[in-house]
């Protein structure tokens, strides 16, 4: 037997206990026991984590799956969760500010993410700092309410980063890249085998750059290393630990006016920045991991997973807003904002571990599927603002902004200190089946009991809460060929909100429900999948942003939101992935919904997106690579309220819109030897100029046209 030969065995039980085990008896041919891992082609992707435990390929899963390959992530120097998200089949994303991000789908925010099919809902909806995709081998978006695997928050889709693991065989890559605005990034990924039963990886990167935002820099280093280690043949035992840093400079906190007090537009430069000189976001998070997965017998296994995830926040920061809300910006002078600085710390601590069996049983001449489980997450959060309210110069007015070039007093953050300190934790058992109707039928049922515990004052609000609830599933498949199968399923969800109304009270639990018919066939001699799925989401109590009011413990403007009754969405998705014709890769996905119930969301969700990214290499010319990425998506708009009594056209609704638009990224790359290549990328080539979101009543504009080249060496 090779020396790798009890590691290699591991990795594929983990993968695939009955393929494995069937496959022990040929143990001295590598290659023959790996080929139980997961088949990737390009820009396809056959198996899911994050949808289901159950060992479901994703033409069998009842439900829309969508995934960001490597090969893409690589194509198009996807190097930050944003940008790789952007191009996925179904995720807006929502860049309200430079450095905190939220996300939606089909209309709905999004709020689950996962690390390899484990993870607690975003804390406040929403992301925070630069989120490098170097440490994941993909990313999965699983379309809809996620009722098996997470139970809790939005019925809109779930985003699980998939983690890269080591390999077998030997192997390194390095890379150096040049971009706009001084960009400058070099990582490096090593992995391969250490001893008979051990094997490793190391992922290091450094990313540095300014930004067509006036003032604005970021600097990232990430680090990831990640032990395969297999004490018996029937065990594998992953051991990981990773460390980012996103230290910003600059960064927007809130964003643009976009609207004068008669209601016409602002359309400032796109580089114009509201934040200070010495404003500054700082992000340090750690994450460390175990994964214990052993064989039982030939049908079932036993897998551990911990996760545990520490992240500090240390941010002055630096805001405007309208002195008079209802005379808004002057459209003659530009005047009119008051400054607000405050300085933000935040401590999170997270700790998850989950553990399941799953395996087979044969009953009634068929086999069938089960997975039973449980799951504990606790989440501890302190933060703390402080600000200055004697010295002058944490309220400054502000002079127009096209003039304004950061330069005001650092404030003396001293006063009104505030802050939250919540302790939360969710309990789960939960268990799935997939049961063989007939040898083309299969029932998939599932159910999971959360219960949800927060304790705790969030700026003077009581955020103690104790609810719980069943959450089921039901899907069934039926194989209409070898290439075809055709679903429905039906699922739930619900999730305790942390969002305040106009009386600073804590709004009500949202809850959803998610039902979805489809079509999953593979095209071209399985090169190729082709989803196609009519979707129905209903959410009741979705926090909606109501304009901004006083908070009675700072006394100072923030964002509050209103609960909105039954909010629906319905429409189709679209979605192939793969080698579409021969030299021809990518993936093309077309999503049309309408949503009722509330306007204001029906006003800022674009209905209707197309997204593409294709490459192409020539057979007579295979080490070269052509390929383009298209983003388009509908109209928006947001309805700001009516111009005030001091101008002409007083009464006339406040109307900011953001027209359809379309971002066409470019890429080509050549493989000069076996080990060296280069790749060219211009993102934006068209130079359109858009709004990243209206989500907010702020916002800003997103980049101008920008180029980048990345060196890579691999051996």
């Amino acid at each position: 037997m090779k020396t790798v030969s009890r590691v290699a065995l591991a990795v594929a039980v983990a993968i695939h206990t009955g393929t494995v085990l069937a496959q022990e008896k040929q143990a001295d041919d590598i290659e023959r026991i790996e080929v139980a891992g997961e088949k990737q082609s390009g820009y396809l992707t056959n198996n899911q984590q994050g949808a289901s435990k159950l060992d479901i390929s994703l033409k069998d899963t009842p439900q829309m799956v969508s995934s960001i390959s490597s090969q893409k992530i690589k194509d198009f120097a996807l190097d930050d969760l944003n940008t790789a998200l952007e191009t996925s089949a179904t995720i807006n994303v929502e860049q309200v500010e430079s450095d905190r991000t939220y996300f939606s789908s089909r209309g709905f925010a999004v709020n689950n993410f996962q690390i390899d099919g484990i993870g607690l809902p975003l804390a406040n909806g929403n992301s925070h700092g630069r989120i490098d995709t170097a440490l994941y081998e993909k990313i999965e978006v699983i379309h809809g309410a996620n009722g098996i695997m997470t139970g809790i928050g939005s019925p809109s889709a779930t985003v699980n980063l998939v983690r890269k693991r080591p390999t077998t065989e030997t192997h390194a890559n390095f890379s150096a890249q040049l971009s706009s605005w001084s960009g400058k990034r070099l990582q490096g990924d090593v992995s391969g085998t250490l001893t008979n039963n051990v094997r490793g990886r190391i992922v290091a990167v450094t990313d540095n750059s300014d930004s067509y935002l006036d003032r604005y820099s970021n600097d990232s280093q990430v680090f990831y290393g990640v032990l395969d280690y297999a004490p018996t043949a029937d065990t594998l035992i992953t051991i990981g630990h990773s460390e980012h840093r996103s230290n910003t400079d600059g960064p927007l906190w809130g964003a643009l006016t976009l609207y004068y007090g008669d209601g016409t537009p602002t359309n400032f430069d796109r580089s114009t920045n509201i934040a200070a000189d010495w404003s500054e976001w700082n992000v340090s998070e750690s994450r460390s991991f175990i994964d214990v997965v052993t064989a039982l017998n030939n049908d079932w296994s036993l897998r551990f997973a911990y996760n545990r995830e520490r992240k500090d926040e240390d941010t002055v920061l630096f805001y405007t807003y309208l002195a008079d809300a209802q005379a808004g910006l002057d459209p003659e002078t530009g005047l009119g904002l008051i400054g607000y600085g405050s300085d933000y710390t935040l401590d999170e601590q997270k700790d998850t571990f989950d553990t399941y069996l799953s395996g087979n049983f044969n009953a009634w001449g068929l086999t069938h599927q089960v997975v039973v489980g449980a799951s504990y997450a606790r989440l501890d959060w302190v933060d703390t603002s402080l600000y200055d309210y004697h010295t002058g110069n944490g309220f400054p007015a502000m002079p127009a902004l096209p003039e304004w070039d950061g330069n005001t007093p650092l404030p003396e953050f001293t006063d009104g200190e505030d802050g939250s300190v919540i302790d939360t934790t969710q309990k789960s058992v939960y268990a799935q089946t997939r049961l063989s109707l007939t040898k083309n039928a299969k029932l998939l049922l599932g159910g999971r009991f959360n219960q949800f515990v927060a304790d705790g004052i969030g700026y003077g609000v009581d955020q103690s809460r104790d609810e719980s609830q069943f959450i089921p599933y039901f899907g069934l498949t039926y194989a209409l060929s070898n290439s075809t199968t055709v679903y429905g399923s039906y699922t739930e969800t619900f999730m305790a909100q942390s969002e305040r109304n106009r009386d600073f009270e804590r709004l009500p639990p949202l809850t959803g429900k998610n039902s979805e018919v489809g079509i999953k066939s593979e095209l071209f001699d399985g090169n190729a999948l082709l989803s196609a799925a009519y979707f129905q989401v209903k959410q009741e109590n979705l926090a909606v942003a109501d304009g901004t009011a006083q908070n009675p413990s700072t006394n100072v403007p923030e964002t509050v939101y209103r609960a909105a009754k039954e909010v629906e969405s319905k429409g189709i998705e679209v979605y192939l992935s793969g080698e579409i014709a021969p030299g021809l890769n990518g993936v093309v996905a077309a999503t049309a919904f309408d949503i009722s119930g509330d306007e204001t969301v029906e006003s800022y969700t674009p209905e209707q997106l197309f997204r593409t990214s294709l490459t192409y290499s020539p057979s007579n010319l295979p080490q070269l690579k052509i390929g383009a990425t298209y983003i388009w998506q509908a109209s928006i708009y947001r309805n700001e309220g009516l111009v005030a009594e001091q101008y002409d056209n007083a009464g006339e609704p406040i109307i900011v819109r953001q027209d359809a638009y379309g971002r066409l990224n470019l890429m080509a790359s050549y493989q000069f030897t076996e080990q060296l290549s280069l790749s060219l990328n211009a993102n934006n080539v068209t130079d359109e100029k858009y709004i990243n979101s209206l989500y907010w009543s702020q916002g800003y504009y997103g980049a101008p046209r920008n180029y980048s080249a990345t060196l890579s060496y691999h051996f």
